[in-house]
């Protein structure tokens, strides 16, 4: 830990000028008690960094949360060997492919079996707090249970005992984005009729106790929902789509489930306050987190270890080095393919943007990590899913 200002902790060994200079502007908030932690995996995101922890007094910065509200992981162990896996690991990629829909804008042709009690528990949450999910997305049940695109990921990966896990990466999909991006504009609309300036107009926030930080938190608190239930649903699918090519039911070991962009009040240094944690994990002591690799590269199942001044938090990933655009002008499909070997994945340059060297060294993230968070599972992957 390094500290850079008052109000502004490190983690990051590795850390961009203008990342250092966004964090150091949103831990200017006046409502930011008592400083922000960075995490190691920090870079540039929209108004607050990818990889900070902001608690706040009496206000909230819907961009401090992110456009995709309880983005987070799920993990799997099972009772199976990487010996007992197939030599061919395409059909069970292909079987997974079919089994959830990709991409951006992807939707379930009709609901299933197990979405349909998930949904209706949506349907009862979004009725007590008072809203309809609909004005946000018409089609939001159809998105139960589907991927999404760009650095969301399944994966079937073996542990350093060659167990295997099922592991995947998602949130709160179409619906997610549009009450975010709903709230973001609430909330700069109210800057500008209180003709409060700001560094970043993103920064933008919500006070407690008005209509609209109430409306807020109970729509975000609903998308945060739907982003765990979400990556429930495509498990519970994917479960099934290996106990198929295994010709055996599942026995799961372990399930672990949890987000990394999301607010929720918490008690620290005496204080009541909102924590944003956007590209970060909580990390209390003896809880279980994941924390993923880039396209190619280890993940990991952590133990938190109750940091105090992280705010109880670690790093949520490996941290972009390089902007999608920046990585598809200085890589190749060949370097790809290069960082790929040994892993069953669809060989397209349309994953390009994420191959492994356009992220930070997850290994040098682990390293800074290290008093954030104690490495209970080190996994390497064997197939890889992505969306285009």
């Amino acid at each position: 830990m390094q500290k850079i200002t008052g109000r502004l902790l490190s983690w990051a060994s590795l850390l961009e000028e203008n990342t250092e200079q966004q964090a150091r502007t949103t831990a200017a908030m006046p409502f930011v008690f008592p400083h922000v932690a960075l995490m190691p995996d920090a870079h540039l995101g929209l108004g607050a960094t990818v990889g900070s922890v902001i608690p706040t007094l009496g206000a909230v910065m819907p961009a401090a949360v992110g456009v995709d509200i309880g983005c987070g992981m799920i993990a799997v162990r099972t009772q199976f060997t990487r010996a007992e896996l197939p030599e061919d690991l395409q059909p069970l990629r292909e079987q997974i492919e079919r089994a959830i829909p990709l991409s951006a804008g992807a939707t379930n042709r009709k609901i299933v079996a197990t979405a349909a009690p998930r949904i209706a528990e949506l349907e009862t949450m979004a009725e007590a707090a008072g809203f309809d999910p609909a004005g946000a997305l018409k089609g939001w049940r159809n998105q139960l249970g589907t991927l999404g695109s760009g650095n969301h990921f399944i994966e079937v990966s073996v542990d350093e005992e060659d167990r295997v896990w099922l592991f995947l990466h998602s949130g709160s999909r179409g619906v997610g984005n549009r009450i975010a991006q709903r709230h973001i504009a609430i909330a700069k609309a109210a800057m500008t009729t209180w003709w409060i300036e700001l560094a970043d107009p993103d920064l933008a926030y919500l006070v407690e106790g008005t209509p609209e930080f109430d409306r807020y938190v109970a729509e975000l608190r609903w998308a945060q929902h739907f982003a765990l239930l979400n990556r429930e649903e495509m498990m519970d699918r994917v479960v099934r789509q290996l106990s198929e090519v295994m010709g055996q039911p599942v026995d799961e070991r372990e399930r672990i489930n949890c987000h990394h962009n999301f607010t929720q009040r918490e008690e620290h240094w005496g204080k009541s306050v909102w924590v944003s944690r956007k590209g970060a994990i909580q990390a209390r002591t003896g809880q279980l987190g994941l924390i993923p690799g880039s396209m190619g590269t280890a993940s990991y199942v952590v133990e938190g270890r109750g940091n105090k001044p992280s705010l109880e938090s670690s790093p949520h990933g490996a941290g972009r080095m390089y902007s999608r655009s920046a990585a598809r002008r200085t890589f190749t499909h060949e370097q790809l393919r290069a960082a790929m070997v040994g892993i069953e994945y669809r060989d397209t340059d349309a994953f390009l943007d994420e191959i492994p060297a356009a992220y930070k060294p997850i290994d040098q993230v682990m390293e800074d990590a290290r008093d954030l968070v104690t490495i209970r599972h080190t996994l390497r992957q064997v197939v890889n899913v992505k969306g285009d």
